[in-house]
């Protein structure tokens, strides 16, 4: 595999991990657990608690997470790869 198509691999990876642990965060962190309305609803609250906002704050946090993991790895690959 060529050198851009391996970044691609590795930030996509990167992505995928965060998306699994934003979701599982929903999941767990709510006082309903499990990925039904309420759970959802009170997990992205809770996760925007943590921040002083609401559920749209839980909102925006865990829809950044997987871009901060994937271009966190991708960096990591670059700085490693020289």
């Amino acid at each position: 595999m060529e050198k851009q198509g391996k970044e691609v691999a590795v930030a996509g990876a990167g992505a995928l991990t965060g998306a699994a642990g934003a979701v599982g965060t929903v999941a767990v962190a709510g006082s309903v657990g499990g990925l039904g309305a309420a759970g959802i609803t009170s997990g992205l609250a809770a996760v925007g608690g943590i921040v002083g906002g609401g559920m749209a704050a839980g909102l925006a946090i865990t829809a950044a997470a997987p871009i901060i993991v994937g271009v966190s790895a991708w960096g990591a690959y670059k700085y490693f790869s020289k």
